[in-house]
């Protein structure tokens, strides 16, 4: 049987849109799709099923963000300026009230984490490949004596994921920038300040 030819970047693209507005539970292969443009049996055959499919829209999720990230902060200007530029583009997917723009993987695991033991093992160990992205900048500020040399990176680069999952969580109920900038103002000069920064920034700047 000859298998349908088609884009898989831009069907699992598609696909995970449609997860991101919907939900995986109420995701129908009706509207996978619509979404996609392939026939039912077309998904089948190149993903097994709808969970297959799923799977396949984080790895797809987690490489645009990978190379996102890496872009942003493959420069060389300073550990904090890279920061400050990405919580401003985090800031801008909180105040877009596009649900296409939020996260995949906390919204997968927050769903499906206690239900499908394949899809947590998944998504928690790209959020880990996240967070050792973010403590990596860390470590660039402090070769650049930006931090204290006894900061503890990893604590950091948690310390800012617990925040960026705070600033998506206020957006659902204050999608407000009146609201949400103040707060990343502060969590990046909580961030800084305290790890006794040499320098001086803002986000808003």
């Amino acid at each position: 049987m000859r298998h349908a030819e088609f884009n898989r970047e831009t069907v699992l693209r598609a696909a995970m849109s449609t997860f991101l507005v919907n939900g995986y539970a109420k995701t129908s292969m009706q509207d996978l799709t619509k979404a996609t443009g392939l026939h039912p049996g077309s998904i089948y055959c190149a993903f097994d099923n709808k969970k297959g499919l799923f799977i396949a829209a984080i790895e797809q999720y987690q490489q645009d963000r990978s190379e996102q990230f890496e872009q942003l902060f493959a420069n060389e200007r300073s550990a904090v300026d890279n920061l400050s530029d990405y919580l401003a583009l985090i800031l801008q997917e909180c105040l877009s009230g596009d649900a296409t723009q939020s996260c995949l993987l906390t919204k997968s695991l927050s769903e499906m984490g206690e239900q499908d033991e394949h899809i947590k093992q998944v998504t928690c160990q790209y959020l880990q490949l996240w967070h050792q992205s973010l403590a990596k900048v860390f470590d660039k500020a402090k070769t650049q004596q930006l931090i204290a040399q006894n900061s503890d990176s990893q604590f950091l680069a948690q310390y800012l994921v617990m925040g960026i999952y705070g600033l998506r969580t206020v957006a659902h109920t204050q999608p407000n920038g009146q609201v949400l900038q103040p707060l990343a103002d502060k969590l990046l000069d909580d961030l800084l300040r305290n790890e006794s920064l040499l320098g001086c920034t803002n986000i808003s700047s």
